[in-house]
């Protein structure tokens, strides 16, 4: 058994927690562990990122000044998360007192007693989890490889990875289970549409979404109303989102047996 294997289990412990408690405790447990496994860690901050609005971003912290470090990299788009964000690499500053890379981080953490910070960023299926610590003295250095932070960290962003794909796999079970109940209502209604606009199934089904979308309304909902009605009250309407070409010329010649632009020649119209 190797020196890891102890804190493998804890972390996997941890793990489950990010797979089955809200978002808020899993992420809060994790910056606790973190700020725990990090010798000479005054507190660690863990956030979550879709690569879309990041002042949206999921933060926990393990003490209240840090929330006024991280809010500030989000307004700035400055400082080691974002860094860590955009280069997916671990990102610290040994002694913030001579740091000239991020201003507003720096005074924010000075003000705060904090001198050192590390940040390690973990990619997993679009969704980055970082993982920051900090120090009250300079020096602190967690970096990649085979320390307890970081196997933290990939267990961690493995388990947020593993739920997400389970939440889509369970959200287009639902859709697909949604279109299955729906679907008979749906043909049914095109059925309709084609008998009172008399059109083909592709035009009915057109016609049905276009009328879905102009009253703002479910398909599955507005098909189940014309089921119930049997399209009655909305003739007027069907037809004027019925907007195929028609050619009223054509069609009256072929009525009357002759073709536009051409006269009736002996044998046809009236007779001799």
């Amino acid at each position: 058994m190797d020196a890891t294997t102890p804190m493998r289990t804890l972390f996997a412990t941890g793990a489950s927690d990010l797979d089955e408690g809200s978002p808020a405790r899993s992420l809060a447990h994790l910056a606790e562990q973190a700020a725990w496994c990090t010798p000479d860690s005054c507190g660690a901050a863990a956030t979550v990122s879709t690569g879309e609005d990041t002042a949206e971003a999921p933060t926990a912290v393990t003490h209240p000044d840090l929330s006024a470090l991280v809010s500030v990299q989000w307004e700035s788009g400055e400082g080691p998360i974002p860094t860590a964000l955009d280069s997916g690499r671990a990102t610290g500053a040994d002694d913030l007192l001579h740091e000239s890379r991020w201003p507003e981080y720096r005074a924010e953490a000075l003000q705060a007693g904090v001198r050192s910070s590390a940040t390690l960023p973990y990619r997993r299926d679009g969704i980055t989890l970082t993982i920051t610590v900090y120090g009250f003295r300079p020096g602190l250095k967690v970096e990649k490889g085979c320390t307890a932070t970081d196997v933290l960290g990939e267990l961690a962003a493995t388990g947020l990875a593993r739920e997400r794909r389970y939440r889509e796999a369970l959200a287009e079970v639902d859709q697909l289970d949604t279109a299955l109940r729906t679907r008979p209502v749906v043909d049914q209604a095109c059925g309709i549409l084609m008998y009172v606009l008399g059109c083909a199934p592709d035009t009915a089904f057109d016609t049905l979404r276009r009328l879905s979308q102009r009253t703002n309304r479910k398909l599955s909902d507005l098909a189940g109303a014309l089921v119930r009605t049997r399209g009655h009250g909305l003739e007027a309407e069907l037809r004027c989102l019925d907007d195929r070409p028609r050619d009223t010329g054509r069609a009256a010649a072929a009525r009357s047996g002759t073709e536009p632009g051409r006269t009736a020649g002996p044998g046809t119209g009236h007779g001799r």
